[in-house]
């Protein structure tokens, strides 16, 4: 029985899994959220080990980059393509936003919003730097982690020699953590199967037909975004064709999708950069925990750029272009802001709103549905890592073997 499920591909498992939670959830309605411990019991797992992951193995993948010119370099083009990303994600929520025929008969259901603080930009600063690092791992403060463990390889390998000990240390505890990786990612079918059970169950298809508009725009915006940018920069740049990456990322995909967390999903991102994408361990572990912290196309981008053309429109207060290249550089900057767990998109909207002195009472009729437009987001997000793991892989010859010229082949 283990042979013949080992012998299914793992991306079939998992799509497999979310089908039939699907349709369990459709079947039994809300008792499907029985099965919701099986969710629960997956992302605690892989939750479990987000923090000794990102720091094990981006220190890692630091004193292995030991050549300080070429990390910098590594970290530049990174971001660039982050921040270009972004802004190609915001124009495209521009326009299917703006497209988009709304109609005049919205009869929308108010939920209660909470307010949202948003922080000064000087306090986001300050906040990168941790005042305690132990504290900081046991809270789970990624962001902090990453800067710290920046901080901790950048040593190392300034140290030299006298440091070499606690460099085979990080490399043994990178390693450990893979395996661990590898056994909580057995789990995966299970848990999707249980979160899109107890989602399906709980929400229901009927419950989203008030807001379909919305979240059809939303979710054709992130395909058109993942099929066209994406796509298009890891054929020309990533030396893949686009039907052979978007088949090696399912798995990611579908993992974001249904638990709605870019760094939940780091540990099956990492299997899918390095085991599909043959991109190499020490580069994975520096743009994965990265991109899950800054490359938020999705949530940043296209997100508040619809919402915010929805909203004016629920509204009936008219935009100016003035209007929509706010929403286009504020949505930029959200992306690169936006923390990667499910529900800080409705923070970074906030600031979107007010920008354009949009009302915030409006984030009240789409709050209902945020989950579900959330797993789209968050799935952009994931795959747009993975391309950019791939194309600055492919471009300084970070690649684990070079099969660039077989997948170039590939007919797209």
């Amino acid at each position: 029985m283990f042979k013949f499920w080992f012998a299914i591909p793992f991306w079939q498992r998992v799509l497999g899994a979310l089908v039939l939670g699907v349709l369990a959830g459709v079947a039994l309605g809300e008792q499907a959220t029985v099965f919701k411990p099986l969710g629960t019991l997956f992302i605690n797992a892989i939750r479990m080990l987000v923090v000794p992951l990102v720091f094990f193995a981006l220190i890692n993948s630091i004193t292995s980059l030991a050549d300080q010119h070429k990390m910098q370099r590594l970290a530049l083009k990174t971001v660039a393509l982050f921040l270009a990303t972004a802004l190609v994600a915001s124009l495209i929520g521009l326009t299917v936003g703006s497209l988009m025929q709304w109609g005049s008969d919205l009869q929308l259901t108010a939920v209660e919003v909470r307010e949202r603080v948003i922080p000064p930009v000087s306090e986001v600063i300050t906040s990168l730097i941790p005042t305690n690092p132990v504290a900081a791992l046991a809270e789970a403060k990624v962001l902090q982690i990453i800067v710290f463990a920046v901080l901790f390889g950048i040593a190392i390998n300034q140290v030299g020699e006298k440091a070499e000990p606690m460099k085979k240390l990080v490399n043994a505890g990178a390693e450990i953590m893979y395996a661990i990786t590898r056994m909580v990612l057995q789990l995966t079918p299970f848990g999707v199967f249980g979160l899109m059970a107890w989602a399906v169950g709980s929400f229901g298809l009927a419950t989203l037909l008030p807001l379909t508009k919305f979240i059809v725009a939303i979710y054709l915006a992130c395909l058109l975004h993942m099929a066209i940018v994406y796509g298009g920069l890891v054929k020309l740049y990533g030396g893949m064709g686009w039907r052979a990456f978007f088949k090696a990322v399912l798995p990611a995909q579908l993992v974001a999708y249904s638990s709605a967390s870019s760094y939940g999903t780091l540990p099956v991102s990492f299997k899918v950069a390095t085991e599909d994408l043959k991109v190499s361990k020490n580069y994975a572990s520096f743009v994965l925990p990265l991109g899950a912290t800054i490359n938020m196309d999705g949530c940043g981008g296209i997100f508040p750029a619809i919402a915010a053309i929805f909203i004016a429109h629920l509204y009936g207060i008219p935009l100016q272009t003035t209007d929509y290249l706010l929403i286009a550089g504020t949505a930029t900057l959200a992306s690169v802001g936006t923390a990667g767990v499910p529900g800080t998109a409705m923070v970074m909207l906030t600031v979107t709103l007010s920008v354009v002195g949009l009302p915030l009472e409006g984030i009240a009729f789409i709050a209902a549905v945020d989950r579900i437009v959330d797993m789209m987001r968050t799935a952009t997000n994931v795959t747009g890592d993975l391309m950019v793991a791939r194309v600055i892989g492919q471009q300084e010859g970070l690649l684990e073997t070079d099969d660039a010229a077989t997948n170039a082949a590939e007919p797209a």
